[in-house]
């Protein structure tokens, strides 16, 4: 086997592979040796009939499947001398197998651009100083008390006020009075002033008594969650059954043990911690952010076209499925996809340039990624979608994900490499940058507070709900890699289009638990075509 590589772009590669007739011949009878051993037919023993009555009556899958190992078998060798790591699927463009004459056919790929990686140690960044917001402490004990209030019928017969609870049976109706699905719900806890409802439907329930009914001609938003009644004038009927107050009680053992805790210390020890421990995270994560970007400035790079297309169709995927979770489409953002995709070119080609340096980093540095980081990392997101693990790890398995899962463990790796290398100093916090977020409860509380929260605030789908009002956030971990693919790894996005290849044997070994973790560069495989490179053929 003979080969010469063409260099069509920094980014680009083409090769010509050149296949004498002797292993033409080794292909095809290891492919009918199989055939042979595995197939029967009519007049012979299993694994008797003449090789020639075996290539005649299977000939189409012989030659397909003789083609296919050895195209992969070529592919895997010279990727291996020359040390190349295709970044998007491989074409191939094929000449006729025939046997007992040569075979010549064309591969190519994208690759990452060679880098010149930077001394580490030539950058500086500063780090803010980790200081700890009473008032943030404060913040997440009111919320574990509101979790624990009681709730108790008034005793005074009112209308509801801000803050309490009322019971109410509601529904809506059109010109022609009749009730339009999706909106409507009986005794249904509606909390005043949690933003679970439109303001003017809550305006209609605080002018109501127990025991009274009302209603109100209400125009839903262009933007509601139920696209249905998105923009239409609806009258909204209502029925106040009771008003609640909820007691608020003083903070405590018992509470702190409601909330998950041993006692009360343990609790404030746990919340001090969480909240410490996510800060940290938060000032390094920035400053890391900071570095990178450093780093990258100085640089100047070709992007492989495919992967800056496969960040696009991922952003664009998780967008949809923030749209569909609210009952929505893409058509709502009122864009065509062209015009989405163009919007997240910018961001898929910075995450794209991150994401090549950092891999060139941990190649440079020999930084390594295990089988049980592997393993860890997919628990973790099994934990916090609520999935058993063999179903989620079969699932990344199944789609092609454990290389790209396994890619973006290296980077943060690489990350974690530079920062410890360059030189940090100590800052004082910035001041708008103090607070990171309202929720950096420790885990138990955080956990506890965030389900009952959502106990009270699921069955506003029902309610003429406003558009998803969002929550004060957790003072989240900043990721470490310029692209965090949002949602895509706690959800497995519809489109997360994995650079996987697409003949099926070399597929298989590629996509194959540990093997695909440890040596993903070392199977690619390949598609045949019939003498036309599918380089515009979208996954």
């Amino acid at each position: 086997m003979k080969y010469e590589v063409n260099e069509l772009s920094p980014v680009k590669r083409e090769i010509t592979i050149e296949v004498p007739a002797e292993e033409v011949n080794a292909a095809l009878g290891a492919a009918i040796a199989l055939y042979k051993r595995n197939h029967e037919v009519r007049g012979f023993r299993k694994g008797k009939a003449p090789a020639s009555v075996i290539e005649g009556k299977f000939r189409a899958q012989i030659y397909g499947e003789a083609t296919t190992d050895l195209i992969n078998y070529h592919i895997n060798e010279i990727m291996g001398e020359l040390g190349a790591q295709p970044v998007s699927r491989i074409d191939v463009d094929a000449e006729e197998f025939v046997r007992d004459e040569d075979f010549q056919y064309k591969i190519s790929f994208e690759t990452a651009p060679d880098i010149d990686i930077p001394d580490y140690a030539a950058f500086e960044v500063e780090k803010e100083t980790v200081e700890i917001d009473e008032a943030e402490l404060t913040e997440v004990e009111k919320r574990i008390l509101d979790n624990a209030a009681e709730v108790k019928v008034l005793e005074e017969v009112r209308p509801g006020k801000e803050g309490e609870v009322v019971t109410v049976s509601f529904g809506a109706y059109d010109a022609e009075g009749k009730v339009v699905d999706g909106i409507k719900a009986e005794s249904f806890d509606l909390s005043l002033g949690q933003g679970q409802a439109l303001e003017e439907f809550e305006d209609l329930i605080k002018t109501l008594k127990p025991g009274e009914m009302g209603q109100k001609e209400i125009t839903f938003p262009e933007d509601f969650i139920n696209t249905n009644i998105a923009g239409r004038t609806l009258t909204m009927k209502a029925t106040v059954h009771a008003v609640k107050e909820r007691v608020i009680p003083e903070m405590s053992d018992d509470v702190a043990k409601k909330a998950g805790f041993e006692n009360l210390e343990t609790m404030r020890t746990a919340i001090r911690e969480s909240y410490k421990g996510q800060r940290e995270q938060f000032v390094k994560s920035k400053a890391q952010k900071e570095l990178l970007d450093k780093m990258l400035a100085g640089l100047d790079f070709e992007l492989p076209p495919s992967m800056v297309a496969d960040r696009i169709d991922r952003l664009v995927a998780d967008l949809e499925q923030r749209l569909d979770r609210q009952g929505k489409s893409l058509s709502s953002t009122g864009k065509s996809l062209d015009e989405l995709r163009e919007e997240y070119r910018a961001q898929a080609e910075e995450s794209v340039r991150a994401e090549i340096f950092l891999l060139a980093v941990a190649r440079k540095e020999s930084l390594e990624v295990t089988p049980q980081e592997i393993d860890i990392a997919i628990s973790q997101m099994a934990m916090q979608t609520q999935q058993p693990f063999h179903n989620l790890k079969q699932y990344y398995e199944e789609q092609g994900l454990i290389v790209p899962l396994r890619d973006r463990l290296l980077a943060d790796k690489a990350t974690d490499f530079i920062f410890d290398n360059a030189k940090v100093t100590e800052k004082a916090p910035e001041a708008e940058e103090k607070k990171p977020a309202k929720k950096p409860a420790a885990k138990k509380a955080a956990k506890k507070s965030d389900e009952e929260a959502e106990g009270e605030k699921k069955p506003a789908k029902k309610a003429p709900a406003k558009k998803a009002a969002a929550k004060k956030p957790a003072a989240k971990k900043t990721t470490k890699k310029a692209d965090d693919d949002g949602e895509g790894e706690k959800k497995p996005a519809k489109k997360a289009p994995a650079k996987k290849t697409t003949a099926k044997k070399a597929t298989k070994k590629a996509d194959e638990g540990d093997e695909a973790a440890k040596k993903p560069a070392k199977k690619p495989a390949a598609k045949k075509t019939a003498k036309k490179p599918a380089a515009d053929e979208k996954e």
